[in-house]
């Protein structure tokens, strides 16, 4: 893989009082090629630099240049050499030099590049791979519809791969597709594929409807997929219409064994528990853990546009355990895999019930948040980056990438919106006033 970054290395000034500064910034750049350029230092050793000459000159003051040399020697390491100087330079670079890095394995890049300035490491990248949806459910689109973006604005395969190919570079190992509907994206298995190829990417997952999963799982599986998470807010058919807008409740069930039957070890069942609508199904659901290796994971009710959210529809997380612990007293926090222990970046509070095969957990997005341990982005359909699920702030790749830029660059625009990430969302009372996309644009 090449990165290319340009910067005008020999800076050439008026006056005797600024050699010692040219000195500077020729001694800077030289320690940088030495390092490999952009390459990590556990490649610097083997990385091939190749400089095309283009006699650039800038024109500075002394303290401007003091400040790109400061510059360089501070952040080299993590985004290369800046571009850009229109901070740091008066007058005009009548040249620029070319500094391409060929690095024998293009698979590393520096971590700090997804790392926020609250030391989380973000390894964890959902990206959305269509708008549509072949549900209606209540708390996803509202019911007057969506605008659906083009299909040309939508990211492609060769967009959709070339942004994990860089984030796994930089230390994502894993992966979730989602939508809208991933599976009624017609290249998902080509990208599935595709993802598989990528060294040091250990998980590739998917959140789905489950409508018509169960004709292209075993596909799917064979191409690489290795987790699935099938949402399902209710066992009762009559309601499922009632929730969806659309038939179907027998298909997502058909879902759920046949990715039991495949081997996936835990299937994942997300339910939205909602105040009113299906709180009375906790020890139903609780049911389907017993003779099965299905998690089911009970989803406090979160705020999004048009989903006519409201505090009272909320069924907290304590009050769930409640009620399934007056009924399972032997229910027990527990990691998922025994051989795992859980990490802070997990998003649910898991449990065992004794006798059960599988599992339940809670995602406290609501009443008990998990911001401190976040190691989860969000690249959008379109190509919106989106560090923080509530967070209005969005940063389009697409553009990026359709505006020719290299993958450093990419990579440099990714790290500012990663470096600009809050240390928590706004409580649950000042969410539901933020403005926000719905989640079928977000992606689940």
């Amino acid at each position: 893989m090449r990165y290319s970054t340009m910067f005008g290395v020999g800076v050439f000034l008026l006056g005797g009082s600024r050699r010692s500064v040219n000195r500077g910034a020729s001694q800077a750049c030289a320690r940088w090629r030495a390092a490999g350029g952009w390459a990590t230092d556990a490649h610097a050793s083997a990385a091939k630099s190749v400089v095309a000459l283009h006699a650039p000159r800038v024109f500075a003051t002394n303290a401007h240049v003091s400040e790109v040399v400061s510059n360089v020697l501070s952040e080299s390491h993590i985004v290369g050499l800046r571009s850009d100087l229109s901070k740091t330079t008066v007058g005009a670079v009548e040249h620029e030099r070319t500094v391409r890095v060929e690095q024998p394995n293009p698979a590393t890049l520096p971590k700090e590049l997804l790392t926020d300035t609250h030391g989380r490491h973000h390894s964890y990248l959902r990206i959305s791979l269509t708008e549509k949806c072949n549900l209606r459910c209540l708390y996803c689109m509202p019911e007057e519809g969506i605008d659906l973006t083009t299909n040309d604005d939508l990211m492609t395969t060769e967009e959709v791969v070339r942004v994990a190919k860089l984030f796994v570079a930089a230390g994502v190992d894993k992966i979730r597709l989602t939508g809208g509907e991933p599976t009624v994206r017609k290249d998902l298995t080509d990208i599935v594929a595709k993802l598989k190829q990528l060294p040091g990417l250990k998980t590739i997952a998917i959140t789905t409807n489950g409508l018509t999963l169960h004709k292209r799982l075993e596909e799917l599986q064979k191409c690489g997929l290795t987790h699935v998470n099938i949402s399902l807010d209710t066992l009762v058919p009559a309601k499922f219409e009632f929730l969806t807008r659309r038939k179907g409740h027998d298909r997502v069930l058909k879902s759920i064994k046949k990715a039991v039957d495949l081997g996936y070890d835990p299937v994942k069942v997300n339910v939205v528990v909602m105040r009113g609508v299906n709180e009375d199904e906790l020890l139903d659901f609780v049911a389907l853990t017993k003779d099965d290796p299905v998690n089911v994971r009970f989803i406090e009710y979160m705020p999004f546009d048009g989903n006519k959210w409201e505090t009272r529809k909320v069924v907290s997380y304590a009050e769930a355990k409640g009620v399934i612990e007056e009924k399972h007293p032997s229910l027990h926090r527990s990691t998922l895999n025994p051989n795992i222990k859980e990490d802070a970046s997990e998003v649910a509070k898991n449990f065992k019930i004794e006798g059960h095969t599988g599992s339940v957990s809670f995602v406290t997005s609501m009443t008990l948040n998990f911001c401190g341990g976040c190691n989860r982005l969000r690249v959008m359909a379109d190509g919106n980056l989106k560090v923080c699920l509530f967070g209005e702030a969005e940063t389009s790749l697409r553009d990026a990438m359709r505006s020719g830029c290299s993958d450093e660059q990419l990579m440099r625009t990714v790290s500012a919106a990663v470096k600009r990430k809050a240390a928590a969302h706004a409580g649950m009372h000042d969410l539901k006033n933020l403005k926000n996309r719905s989640m079928i644009k977000i992606g689940g």
